[in-house]
């Protein structure tokens, strides 16, 4: 008996076992593996998706229509000056004024809150808060009512060291804090650092 020839088979034959188990393997298991055909939810999904852009778009013009104040034209003095100020009184009586809770904004931020403190609002610090009180807007009921191109436009008298801070969320926040909404507002900023939607 040669055993030189024979320590080449002990070699040779398992690697041959091995390849041909491996390849009646891969044979037996993608003849058994089914293919699913998902084209039809793919086109239900792409639909939606199409129908939810149409509906996007569709609000994002309200907003904008929305957004674009008409100012009435200057009328001439009326001479029935008791009509407008009884119109006046019933515009002041459904304006609706919203009471400070300063207990609650405590509860909800762990710090005494003053009353229009625009710092609250994530992004604005002093010297932000300074140059819109400069402008005018020093309440969060007047930051709230300030358009987004407003805020950019007192932002860019600072000059470029303010043109990192996006103001696009500045009136909402403002508006929580307005309307006393502290567990929103606070939700809001945990969920979205350094003020940006």
């Amino acid at each position: 008996m040669n055993f030189e020839n024979m320590n080449i088979w002990c070699w040779l034959i398992p690697a041959l076992v091995g390849i041909i188990c491996g390849i009646l393997g891969y044979l037996i298991g993608k003849g058994s593996t089914k293919v699913e055909d998902n084209s039809t939810e793919i086109s239900n999904l792409k639909t939606s998706n199409s129908k939810l852009k149409a509906d996007l778009d569709a609000c994002n013009q309200k907003v904008i229509a929305a957004s674009k104040i008409v100012k009435p034209a200057p009328s001439t003095p009326s001479k029935n000056l008791g009509a407008s100020a009884a119109s006046f009184a019933a515009g002041a009586a459904t304006s609706k004024t919203i009471a400070f809770d300063a207990s609650a904004a405590k509860a909800v931020f762990g710090k005494n809150i003053k009353q229009d403190d625009l710092k609250l609002v994530e992004g604005i610090g002093p010297k932000i808060e300074g140059m819109f009180k400069d402008h005018g807007i020093k309440t969060w009921k007047a930051l709230s009512e300030t358009s987004l191109a407003e805020c950019q436009k007192i932002l860019d008298t600072g000059g470029t060291r303010y043109k990192i801070h996006d103001p696009a969320s500045w009136p909402m926040q403002s508006k929580m804090c307005y309307e006393g909404k502290w567990e929103e507002l606070a939700k809001w900023q945990e969920e979205h650092k350094h003020g940006k939607l």
